[in-house]
């Protein structure tokens, strides 16, 4: 009997930790391509990480955004160049499953500039679309 108790438990933990490290290492690959792209001056790849719809929602300092290309078009403006991109660094504190298709991630963003460094932190929806995760909505402060 014990031995069949220990392999319940073992099959249950196994179940429910089987999708989410599947789940969580996805969407830490479009965080770490998003910083690769940055980092390389490509805000149009950068932005690949976001979901490319009219009801993306960025909240930023200066209020809410929707759109993709709104979106991209902020970057752009805000970071015309490497000089004001500088580097970005990534600290990832939390990841939260809210369904099979949404995760909540809180984290902290870091500049590295010449010009001054910048920092915040972050709260990210993903959504799986299509088998592909993307951030729908992205607070940045």
């Amino acid at each position: 009997m014990k031995k069949l108790s220990i392999g319940i438990t073992f099959l249950i933990f196994f179940s429910f930790s089987n999708g989410q490290p599947k789940n969580e290492k996805a969407i830490r690959a479009v965080l770490s391509n998003q910083e690769i792209s940055w980092n390389s001056g490509n805000i149009e790849n950068f932005m690949k990480g976001y979901w490319k719809n009219d009801s993306l929602m960025f909240i930023g300092k200066s209020g809410v955004t929707y759109g993709w290309r709104k979106t991209l078009d902020n970057y752009k403006k805000h970071y015309p160049d490497t000089i004001t991109m500088g580097k970005l660094n990534f600290k990832l504190l939390e990841f939260k499953s809210l369904s099979p298709v949404y995760y909540f991630v809180v984290g902290k963003w870091h500049l590295q500039r010449s010009i001054g460094d910048l920092e915040g932190h972050f709260t990210l929806l993903f959504k799986k679309i299509n088998g592909e995760w993307f951030i729908v909505a992205d607070h940045s402060s």
